[in-house]
């Protein structure tokens, strides 16, 4: 055999060497049996998650017309004093994530699943929109002062129905779903196969 012949024989044989090497490393992407690895719960995983509570946030805009004070009855055009308030907020509910902790946390490692504990969603805010919230009518009678707290007992009113507005219509429904969705899609990226998200007392 000559020189030449050697030399490309063992040019192909390193060849397929190096590809065997190459097939072993990727082989575990290609196996749909393999274990991918995971994330496993610690201080930091805590901490994104906690930052995942804006992801949870529901907004929704409600509006309302409330009518305050007193009309004064026969003689209303003497004694009335009312106001009629159109109001219209902002209105978001959440899960709040920011207290998790590790012990929220249950991590079954053979089964790569992990179970979370959340709190029950509640209403985070309601913001009134001063530019849309609008006096339409003031009725004062002739020999009525005029309460000057009137408007801001008319907001306060306003304030309450449009947030029994907001949980008639499922807005903490919608707030601990899009929670569930968020914090499952995190996890499994961390590469738990499954995840179960639960509330607390249930």
């Amino acid at each position: 055999m000559s020189r030449t012949v050697k030399i490309v024989g063992l040019s192909v044989i390193a060849i397929i060497g190096v590809l065997a090497l190459f097939g072993a490393s990727r082989i575990g992407d290609l196996n749909p049996f393999a274990q991918k690895p995971y994330t496993d719960i610690g201080q930091t995983v805590v901490e994104s998650v906690r930052d995942l509570s804006q992801l949870t946030t529901v907004e929704q805009v409600q509006y309302t017309t409330v009518d305050r004070g007193k009309s004064g009855g026969l003689f209303g055009f003497l004694r009335s004093d009312r106001i009629f308030l159109f109001a219209v907020a902002r209105i978001g509910a959440g899960v709040d994530l920011s207290k998790l902790e590790q012990g929220d946390f249950e991590v079954d490692q053979e089964h790569r699943k992990v179970r979370l504990t959340i709190p029950a969603p509640t209403i985070q805010y309601v913001a009134m929109d001063n530019d849309a919230t609008q006096i339409y009518d003031r009725d004062t009678g002739l020999f009525a002062k005029g309460d000057k707290d009137l408007e801001s007992q008319a907001r306060q009113v306003a304030e309450g129905e449009l947030r029994e507005k907001a949980l008639t219509s499922g807005i903490l429904d919608r707030a601990h779903t899009n929670a569930v969705r968020a914090l499952t899609a995190f996890l499994r990226s961390l590469g738990y196969d499954q995840v179960e998200i639960v509330q607390k007392g249930e």
